[in-house]
């Protein structure tokens, strides 16, 4: 099957009451552990690149890794639905240059602009996309929190207008819309109850129906790896996320790509520490990189079967 886009598995995520896990991957082991994971669960799944893991990485050598995933996959017998997508495209030339290269996802995200200045953004890089066989995700509201190039302070995060919403995605022929319901970038999301609008959620479904609708900042935050990262050595104190309950909930709904990086960099991280304290004498990064691997593909497993639904899908 190989690369794949969105279309046809948020068309069934949405008709199941499901939704598909965007995975962030910045290296060879993340990659690893969410195949992995999706292949052991027959789920489908989409690897999202960042802008930070574009930096960090090269998008030439991400997308050369995630080839070697999909060979690896179909020698091994299995044929599991796979999406390489863009996150947070900041412009036009970026999401042009992943579009070129093999992406068949991309997201624009004008969400920093006003009104018409993100139709105008996201129509382009649609105009440019669809004929290619590239589907676009946009956003329209504002996400507070920090997480690689977004940064949007808790004062400046907006609720999604479900109006604009509507008015949006018709003027600008987008596949998926990222909005703003009460999640937040990075692993300090709440700083009192966690809440979602589930009412917003409720009303844009109502004015596009059928349409996906996509959540980002949807990590939540386990206080298992918090508590592991902060016992061999962390400081992160406070870090608190979306209750995966809340998640299911919006993923019954419409719902039907949910982004989920943090959790899997506490999973890694609390795996990686607890192997330096236990085994001080441990220098080889294949070592404690395997250890990693594991934990992102049981952290990813996890999501899968307790909070996407997803499994069995693909």
């Amino acid at each position: 099957m190989g690369l794949v886009t969105t279309k046809e598995m948020f068309e069934r995520a949405y008709k199941g009451g499901y939704a598909i896990g965007a995975f962030n991957v910045n290296n060879m082991e993340i990659i690893q552990g969410i195949v992995e994971a999706a292949t052991e669960t027959n789920s489908p799944v989409i690897l999202q690149v960042s802008a930070g893991a574009r930096k960090y990485a090269n998008p030439i050598y991400l997308k050369k890794l995630v080839e070697a995933a999909i060979e690896c996959n179909k020698k091994a017998g299995h044929d599991i639905p796979m999406v390489l997508h863009l996150d947070h495209g900041a412009d036009f030339e970026i999401c042009k240059d992943c579009i070129d290269s093999g992406f068949t996802s991309v997201m624009i995200d004008g969400s920093k602009y006003d009104f018409e200045e993100n139709v105008a953004l996201t129509k382009k890089v649609v105009e440019y996309a669809h004929p290619r066989g590239v589907v676009v995700e946009a956003e329209i509201g504002k996400l507070a929190g920090v997480e690689d190039d977004v940064n949007v302070s808790s004062d400046d995060a907006m609720y999604t207008d479900p109006a604009e919403a509507e008015e949006f995605v018709k003027r600008t022929g987008c596949d998926s819309l990222a909005i703003a319901i009460g999640t937040s970038h990075g692993a300090y999301k709440f700083r009192g109850e966690a809440r979602l609008r589930y009412d917003i959620l409720e009303e844009i479904s109502k004015r596009l129906p059928g349409f996906p609708i996509v959540l980002h900042g949807a990590s939540s935050v386990p206080q298992e790896f918090v508590k592991m990262c902060n016992e061999y050595g962390g400081n992160i104190p406070g870090a608190k996320g979306v209750p995966e309950e809340m998640l299911k909930k919006a993923a019954e709904m419409a719902v039907c790509k949910i982004n989920i990086d943090s959790d899997i960099r506490l999973a890694m991280t609390a795996n990686i520490r607890e192997c330096f304290e236990k085994n001080p004498e441990v220098f080889d990064p294949r070592t404690y990189l395997g250890q990693a691997r594991v934990a992102v593909k049981d952290m990813v497993k996890h999501k899968i079967i307790n909070v996407l639904g997803s499994e069995n899908k693909a």
